[in-house]
């Protein structure tokens, strides 16, 4: 038995490929990779291949395109409100120093009105202090005119008589 092993040892060692056509396993390999590369090119897959990749490249250039013109506008967007910016705080200022040349002169023309205001008031009281005193001195003539002429009439009755009424009765009608 142990010829055999022997012998099968030896037939393992020594061991022929199969070829077919002189060539082997590895030549018919290389013989079918051609065979599929010549029937690419004849099928036109490189020019396929070529296509799809110019088509990407033509898409990814406008895709590009599209964002160098997004870029510009955005740039642009960026510098008109960077510009409406210092207009705005221009414009701010300006609107500050009319609101405050607007309020200085409501300010002169209030002083200006309440000063009117104050001399036509103190007018007005002045004239109603006049006027109140015209009136007391007038109530007071009044009063002096009455107590006057009852003080006469008192003394006229007193030191008048009868007699003395028909001598001045007398002389009016004889006026007349």
């Amino acid at each position: 038995m142990l010829d055999l092993a022997v012998l099968a040892v030896a037939a393992a060692e020594h061991h022929e490929e199969a070829t077919a056509f002189g060539l082997g396993a590895g030549g018919w390999v290389a013989l079918a990779m051609l065979a599929v590369f010549a029937i690419m090119l004849k099928a036109g897959v490189p020019r396929l291949v070529a296509g799809m990749l110019d088509k990407q490249i033509a898409e990814i250039r406008q895709q590009l395109d599209s964002a160098k013109a997004l870029r510009a506008e955005a740039e642009a967007l960026r510098d008109q409100y960077a510009s409406k910016l210092e207009n705005a705080e221009s414009d701010a200022a300006a609107l500050l120093a009319g609101a405050k040349d607007e309020a200085r002169l409501i300010v002169e023309r209030a002083e200006v009105q309440t000063t009117a205001l104050i001399a036509r008031r103190q007018k007005m009281a002045e004239d109603k202090i006049a006027a109140a005193e015209r009136a007391a001195v007038n109530e007071l003539r009044a009063k002096a005119a009455e107590a006057s002429s009852e003080a006469a009439r008192a003394l006229i009755q007193s030191k008048h008589t009868a007699a003395a009424d028909r001598q001045l009765v007398d002389q009016a009608i004889a006026g007349l």
